[in-house]
């Protein structure tokens, strides 16, 4: 186990670790671990331990409110943070977040995705107050979503990398001020096919609305600023019965037909 090792006023030390089980967590599960606190040299009073979910959001932008220099926060995590511990004493306090539907994944079926996403902890005590290291966190994708990019991969588009953004979908209700986009390659190729993509899943309860676009380079974090997105609808339940390969098909030859533009994805098939 490494404790970041705080100092206070007077040299005075404070221990703190965040552990977070090596297991995925999906978007709309419960995220669960423990902080774990020494008070390795003196009696000291415990006053508030704040905890925040961080993804590693591309291009953010300071002055909407919530943006972060080390990431755009996506959660807060409760650990309660208001007791005395004696000179030498451990505690470890448990810590939970529901997840939400919007949370971006940062792997699927073990392969990571390129987004890093960890728990950042702060911890303040008398004549203390610092923040640990941000330790990771795995958010696996949902079966939906891998059954959609399943179905592109048939198509001939691989994975490429995916890009979490500060910004919001327009025309959509969301909870999160980020979106995430899947950026995939046509490994086939062929007239008239993209050459590149991007899928972004907007998820809830429910299931995905699911935009589709051509990928023409990084157009910044901005979604209007982005090429015309088509926009299709899956549930859940649907895993398993609905033939996602017939919907790829039939979604690709609808983006290959749409006139190039910016658009802000209210076209649907």
């Amino acid at each position: 186990m490494v404790f970041k090792r705080l100092f206070g006023n007077g040299g005075i030390p404070l221990e703190i670790d965040t552990i977070v089980p090596d297991e995925p967590f999906r978007p709309g599960g419960t995220l669960h671990g423990e902080v774990v606190v020494r008070a390795p040299e003196r009696d000291l009073k415990i006053e508030s331990i704040r905890m925040r979910l961080v993804v590693n959001a591309s291009l953010t932008h300071k002055g909407d409110g919530d943006g972060e220099d080390d990431g755009k926060t996506v959660g807060y995590p409760s650990a309660s943070g208001w007791f005395e511990m004696k000179k030498g004493e451990e505690r470890r306090i448990p810590f939970s977040e529901r997840l939400k539907w919007e949370t971006p994944p940062n792997e699927t079926r073990g392969e990571r995705l390129g987004v890093s996403i960890g728990v950042r902890t702060e911890v303040e005590a008398a004549g203390v107050k610092a923040a640990t290291d941000l330790d990771p966190v795995r958010v696996e994708t949902l079966p939906l979503h891998e059954a959609v990019l399943d179905a592109f991969a048939a198509e001939g588009y691989a994975f490429d990398n995916s890009r979490v953004y500060e910004s919001s979908l327009s025309h959509v209700e969301y909870h999160l001020y980020a979106w995430q986009g899947f950026r995939l390659v046509d490994r086939r190729g062929g007239e008239g096919r993209p050459p590149r993509v991007e899928l972004t899943f907007h998820t809830n309860a429910v299931g995905c609305e699911i935009f589709l676009r051509r990928f023409q380079g990084d157009s910044g974090q901005y979604w209007d600023n982005k090429p015309k997105a088509l926009r299709f609808v899956a549930a859940h339940h649907e895993v398993g019965s609905r033939d996602f390969g017939a919907d790829a098909r039939q979604w690709l030859e609808s983006l290959a037909r749409l006139k190039p533009g910016k658009g802000d994805g209210k076209d649907e098939d």
